[in-house]
């Protein structure tokens, strides 16, 4: 392609970790323009009339918001390697994996991060220390304790939903794990289902307090191998013990 594609991402965002990886994966080259929390939201939803990430913009100027209508999208760009099984069963069955993984376990990346920032803020600083941040990172760092409230807020990550969450989330690996097992994820060709469901884990296990439940398993060894430099670490403690499954 003579054009290159430009993504608009948030530092350390799974989804927009999950579109970059597929770019990789294909061959496609792409610009990031990386935005911050909160800020992105005015600009998210003039560029794309949405307020979340990733966003891309494709050379003949097709627009595109979210990780699924995005992987779409580049799949129809360069067919090798795919995203998807040629096979209708198993792509059926990667789908679903997906799509749970967009609308289930996606959120998950988001609630209980944000509230673990709450309790250790400073930790921000190693999730977009090596970003190309449109303000001075001192600059960002001083807007945290307004930005962590506002984030909590828009991801709905209220005390009693991100508890819930700690406590099914051993469910939701032992899912991805199954996964792994049946051959839906974790083949040699990763697919759109791998890139949606490990980046998630992925991130979450840059919180020290979910290390020991996510580093054993078959899951965290696929996502560390598709998502090896993921950026960023939480020190336990940010989750209040008791949460904890």
């Amino acid at each position: 392609m003579a054009d290159r594609l430009k993504v608009y991402v948030l530092p350390a965002s799974h989804p927009c970790a999950a579109v970059e990886r597929a770019l990789e994966l294909k061959g496609i080259p792409f610009d990031r323009v990386v935005e911050l929390p909160i800020l992105h939201i005015p600009v998210q939803q003039v560029l794309f009339g949405r307020r979340t990430v990733p966003g891309v913009v494709f050379p003949d100027g097709t627009r595109a918001v979210g990780s699924r209508p995005i992987m779409r999208i580049v799949e129809g760009l360069s067919p090798d390697p795919p995203l998807l099984p040629a096979d209708p069963a198993q792509r059926a069955r990667v789908e679903e994996a997906e799509r749970w993984g967009d609308e289930v376990l996606q959120p998950f990346g988001r609630r209980i991060p944000w509230t673990a920032f709450a309790n250790a803020p400073e930790a921000l600083r190693s999730y977009a220390e090596d970003d190309p941040l449109p303000l001075p990172l001192p600059l960002v760092m001083k807007a945290v304790p307004i930005v962590i409230p506002l984030a909590r807020l828009i991801n709905r990550a209220q005390p009693d939903q991100v508890r819930q969450d700690l406590q099914e989330l051993p469910g939701h690996l032992d899912r991805v794990d199954a996964w792994i097992a049946d051959g839906v994820l974790g083949g040699e060709q990763p697919n759109v289902a791998d890139l949606q469901l490990l980046s998630t884990v992925r991130l979450l296990a840059t919180l020290d307090d979910l290390k020991p439940l996510i580093e054993p398993r078959p899951a965290f060894a696929r996502a560390q191998a598709l998502f090896p430099d993921y950026a960023g670490t939480t020190p336990a403690g940010a989750l209040p013990a008791e949460w904890l499954p």
